[in-house]
């Protein structure tokens, strides 16, 4: 039976499993991560590659490893100084080379090691833990199960593209062809956060005629919620209140969804003005696609005035609890705490039942606004480590 074994292997799987590792001093031989993906961060890779985003929103000392600056040491020691590594403000990381630093995460604590390459189908209770279930028929016992599903699989559709075919796709869709850069195409992108800025840019950039299609203006702010959410500031009247719904009510607020920080949105600016990118600030209702492929638009103005080759959705991820039947069936049959939204209510540990923890979305009713972001990931492994170490710790193993 293994100690340890992590749901998903995306930022906050493997930050919590580093923790656990260098910081709890759990035995890599008996942690392992469960994920379908062909390597660890699979889902982070794809999902950020196809925006063509250069670097990140979040600030240098939001990262996987454990000591805040090592992103910054480690840019030293492989010579990534050059101009355009860190951008201003708050020395935000390049894309390559925040990824370069993961893989250094990895390597340093053994993790590839421990990853199970596969899809965990259900969860069993157990008398000295948990039983994971692998669509492989396999299954593996473990004495701690953490639940670190994010909503990356879960792209959210609007009604209208339901039934659009192959010419509307979610830029999140693992099915997804990026077009051909030759012929430049007519291509609609249709959202209003930083996501869709992104991917407008770089079709543009590629040379095809690009529309952005966002219900409002585009709102400019640097992060996606206020930084003082990472500590007391707000996070301390938010751990007084005490009813779910309410909770979940300060995250809403809090959250600038749908937003652009300062510098895509000058670029966006610069494309525009350049005759590079056309925006439209109307939201879609409908859609149809014509016997010779041509996708037309209507949106809550009216019919689009331009035919189109292709419409990528760029509309975020349902808000749904992640985990699907797997958590849904765990919620029913082990009767677990969940709020009026249907996320777990658990405890500062993070433990939603004995044994069983949770990370991400599936912990922002505990950890606030900034529970699905890199911090989130960071919150969430010390609130693990405190476990464990509070628990106390034998050769590795939780001790009972």
């Amino acid at each position: 039976m293994l100690d340890w074994l992590i749901i998903g292997g995306g930022i906050h799987g493997v930050h919590v499993a580093a923790s656990l590792r260098g910081r709890a001093g759990v035995d890599g031989r008996r942690l392992r991560i469960v994920d379908p993906g062909a390597q660890l961060l699979d889902r982070w890779r794809a999902c950020t590659g196809v925006t063509g985003m250069t670097h990140l929103r979040s600030p240098a000392v939001h990262h996987l490893a454990l000591e805040p600056m090592s992103l910054h040491q480690y840019a030293g020691q492989r010579r990534h100084r050059a101009p355009g590594v860190f951008a201003p403000p708050y020395d935000r990381p390049s894309l390559a080379l925040f990824n370069a630093h993961c893989d250094a995460v990895i390597e340093e604590h053994g993790l590839a090691a421990g990853h199970v390459r596969a899809r965990a189908t259900s969860v069993d209770r157990v008398p000295d833990g948990w039983t994971v279930h692998l669509d492989g028929g396999a299954k593996l016992d473990t004495r701690q199960l953490v639940l670190a599903m994010g909503s990356a699989e879960a792209p959210a559709m609007p009604a209208w593209s339901l039934a659009a075919g192959e010419a509307v796709r979610h830029v999140f869709d693992p099915a997804l062809m990026w077009p051909s850069s030759a012929p430049p195409l007519r291509i609609a992108v249709v959202g209003g956060g930083i996501t869709a800025c992104q991917v407008a840019l770089r079709l543009a950039g590629e040379g095809h005629a690009v529309h952005l299609l966002c219900r409002h203006a585009l709102r400019e702010h640097q992060f996606d919620s206020d930084p003082g959410w990472l500590g007391p500031k707000y996070m301390a009247a938010f751990e007084r209140e005490r009813d779910w719904g309410a909770r979940r009510r300060m995250i809403a607020r809090a959250r600038h969804r749908g937003s652009v920080p300062p510098d895509v949105h000058a670029a966006i600016r610069r494309a525009r003005e350049g005759g590079r990118l056309r925006i439209h600030e109307s939201g879609v209702v409908g859609c149809v696609t014509t016997l010779a492929g041509e996708v037309r638009l209507r949106t809550d103005e009216g019919e689009f005035p331009t035919g189109l080759d292709r419409v990528l959705l760029a509309t975020g991820f349902a808000t749904e609890r992640p985990g699907g039947d797997l958590v849904d069936r765990l919620v029913e049959e082990e009767r677990l705490a969940v709020a009026p939204c249907g996320y777990p209510v658990v405890d500062g540990s993070l433990q939603w039942a004995s044994g069983l923890f949770v990370t991400g979305p599936l912990a922002e009713l505990e950890l606030g606004p900034s529970s699905r972001n890199i911090a989130g990931a960071r919150r969430a492994g010390e609130r693990l480590v405190a476990r464990v170490r509070s628990a106390g710790v034998s050769e590795g193993r939780w001790a009972s």
